[in-house]
């Protein structure tokens, strides 16, 4: 039972690792003996991030748009190991627009990150997880879905929630296809946490947010690591095909 989460001499990658949910991730992987490999669109944002991230552990920056074919090759490329423990599927993008004027280029920003990326880059690395997994100890890959894919949204992002509620099923799909492979597969659905994403509805709406769910507060780094540590670790080994709230009790208590 002691070394349940033990992560030490891992490898993970976490996409869109510079900076929110993503960092937080990542740190929590260093912290516990996991070289990560963190990816962002933005060499200045990647590179800063994983100097800052280099003191908790072995961090490398991959610039690339996963949103792209040749962005996911760059980032597959940049991984030097042959085995892969650990995918964490967490760049992403969203867009509010008026329903009546909902821009159409902006749906598919969205869905190509969100959606496809995930897909085709979880493709591109299985051969590598895959080498990883024992029956035993699979390797692992986290989607990070949106606790707006489970319920509806007051915000007018269309696409946004279409595209987790997306993620959460496409969870379901991988995992039984991916379970003969010794790779198991599963989400978190985080409510409001600290990011980029969320920073303009937490710097308007904060107080308003923390006090309309159960726990009375926003989420937190550990909250978010924590989760990610569990699901990659011994502890979360015999875990497929979910997707974990890590919401305070937003979504779960209603």
């Amino acid at each position: 039972m002691k070394d349940l989460f033990d992560l030490k001499g891992k490898v993970a990658v976490v996409t869109g690792g510079s900076r929110g949910i993503g960092a937080m991730i990542a740190q929590g992987f260093l912290e516990y003996g996991v070289k990560v490999y963190i990816s962002a669109r933005k060499a200045d944002e990647v590179n800063v991030a994983a100097k800052h991230l280099s003191q908790f552990g072995e961090c490398v920056p991959v610039v690339a748009d996963l949103s792209t074919k040749e962005g996911r090759e760059t980032l597959v490329a940049a991984i030097t190991e042959d085995k892969l423990d650990i995918l964490v599927n967490n760049a992403g993008a969203t867009w509010g627009a008026p329903y009546d004027s909902f821009p159409e280029d902006a749906w598919d920003k969205v869905m190509d990150i969100n959606v496809k990326a995930v897909f085709y880059l979880t493709q591109m690395l299985t051969p590598k997880l895959k080498a990883a997994g024992t029956h035993e100890v699979p390797s692992r890959v986290i989607n990070i879905a949106s606790v707006d894919g489970i319920h509806v949204p007051t915000l007018e992002t269309y696409s946004y929630s279409a595209s987790k509620a997306g993620v959460i099923h496409m969870t379901k799909v991988l995992a039984r296809r991916l379970a003969g492979d010794n790779i198991n597969v599963n989400a978190i659905a985080p409510g409001p946490f600290e990011s980029k994403m969320m920073a303009q509805t937490l710097r308007n709406f904060g107080d308003a947010i923390a006090q309309s769910i159960p726990r009375k507060r926003i989420g937190e780094p550990g909250d978010m690591a924590g989760t990610a540590i569990f699901l990659s670790s011994k502890a979360g080994a015999y875990v497929t095909g979910v997707t974990i709230p890590v919401d305070g009790g937003m979504v779960s208590c209603r």
